[in-house]
């Protein structure tokens, strides 16, 4: 091995590091998980009317929170305390699956801090919840055998791609959506992740991610020196286009902060317990399908039960933990069980890197704002690689047992029909409010629940 070379130890969970080639593999998976541990709570914040004026100190106060708290918990899922963590290389952070339940629990009681409070009463007492469900996952596993648990990653990889090539043209929300310049940035920054993780050096290869998203901060600066940084709309108002890094936002940051203990008092509310102690349940099996994903990904075997349970454990307690510091429920991040399928990194001090820095940047939010201003196509252009090895994880654990009639009619349903209404949820437009929420958010939902019911429900025989 040359000397440069990646250490054979970044293969082994436990195996020792030095800390100078465990930081930037840390680092790539903070950058990889950093827009999407934020981008939940300034959604749901601006949907209860907590956006600006006077709710603007709230949240900064909350988008810290959001980063300590994901320290916080990555470092318990990695190490565990007792049977809390599964001791799986799993990136934790706050839940994106909660924001279609959230929203419409901010409408129905009209926004506001009390809207706001009843999410956080409501993310308490369903993190308890799955805390319990964690406990009895064993006995539960039997619904969930690899056919199950590959259906649920192949979705949320398919759900993910979709997300990924949204980053690719900028963000959706861009005015510049699919410009020219965003395109060419994603592309420049695939193109040096490719050469990098194809290169003969280990170390490039696994810090591939990071290598093509510092170049495409690099891209993004120097285009800023010749192109114009911004254009006019249709109606001719002047803005600022998304790929342009806004150095002001890191500028006005401040150096440190202490993290803020309930900002939001919780509110018990039944309007907004009752749809999300569902989505808990959904959350656990997603939780599930990622710890499979990783453990099959980055170490080629099954996830044991205790690693399934503790990761579910850990997805509870989090997610209360995270509701006393006003922050939306943490989950197991897709993309990085992405980023782990494609390095096969695994080492838990390499990922702890990453949680300590979160938890730095909880506290030094002038670094938290350095990485949020990353543009969305920089980012899109690795998520699109990341995401799509969710998928090929997924395919493993389908096919690591002979493909049979039996498990070929499970994938194709669960996939046809659940996935394919998460993914087109203007068929549910006529469903009751609560069947819409849980199932209308993303393909992840219904596939699982479908999958589940399908390996219930068709009999096993000799033949398959």
């Amino acid at each position: 091995m040359k000397k440069n070379d990646l250490s054979p130890e970044a293969f082994r969970f436990e195996g020792k590091m030095s800390l100078k080639q465990a930081l930037p593999l840390g680092m790539q998976h903070v950058l990889a998980m950093f827009v999407g541990n934020l981008t939940p709570l300034l959604i749901i914040t601006g949907a209860c009317g907590l956006a600006g004026g006077e709710f603007a100190d709230l949240r900064v106060t909350l988008l810290q929170n959001a980063m300590l708290v994901a320290g916080i918990v990555t470092l318990v899922q990695l190490y565990s305390i007792g049977p809390i963590g599964g001791k799986v290389p799993i990136i934790m952070g706050t839940s994106s699956g909660f924001i279609g339940v959230f929203s419409s629990v901010a409408a129905s009681m009209g926004g506001g801090v009390l809207a706001y409070g009843a999410i956080m009463g409501a993310s308490l007492i369903g993190g308890l919840f799955e805390t319990v469900l964690g406990f009895f996952l064993k006995p539960l596993r039997k619904l969930l055998p690899s056919v199950v648990t590959g259906t649920v990653v192949l979705s949320i990889g398919l759900t993910l791609i979709s997300v990924g090539i949204n980053s690719f043209g900028g963000g959706n929300t861009a005015q510049d959506f699919g410009s020219v310049e965003n395109l060419l940035l994603a592309i420049f920054v695939l193109v040096v992740i490719l050469i990098c993780k194809h290169s003969g050096s280990t170390f490039l290869n696994s810090s591939s991610i990071l290598v093509g998203i510092i170049c495409g901060y690099i891209a993004a600066f120097l285009m800023g020196l010749v192109l114009p940084t911004t254009a006019l709309n249709a109606e001719g108002v002047a803005y600022t286009k998304a790929w342009v890094l806004n150095w002001n936002k890191v500028a006005e940051a401040k150096w440190f902060a202490l993290p803020e203990l309930m900002p939001v008092k919780p509110v018990f509310d039944m309007r907004a317990i009752a749809p999300v102690m569902i989505m808990f349940i959904v959350t656990a099996v997603e939780t599930v399908g990622d710890i499979s994903g990783v453990i099959m990904g980055g170490m080629d075997r099954e996830a044991t039960d205790t690693e399934l349970s503790g990761g579910v454990i850990c997805d509870g307690i989090g997610s209360s933990f995270a509701a006393l510091f006003g922050v939306l429920p943490n989950t197991s991040f897709s993309q990085n069980v992405g980023l782990v399928s494609m390095t096969k990194v695994v080492n838990r001090f390499a990922l702890a890197t990453g949680g300590i820095f979160l938890i730095l940047c909880g506290l030094v939010p002038k670094l938290g704002a350095l990485v949020s201003i990353m543009p969305q196509s920089v980012l899109g252009g690795a998520a699109v690689m990341m995401f799509s090895s969710i998928v090929v994880s997924g395919i493993q654990l389908i096919t690591r047992e002979p493909l049979t009639p039996r498990s070929l009619s499970i994938v194709s349903v669960a996939l046809g029909l659940g996935y394919g209404i998460g993914a087109n949820n203007g068929i549910l437009a006529h469903a009751p409010q609560m069947l819409s929420l849980v199932f209308g958010g993303s393909g992840i939902v219904p596939a699982a629940l479908v999958a589940i019911l399908l390996n219930l429900a068709i009999p096993k025989d000799e033949n398959g």
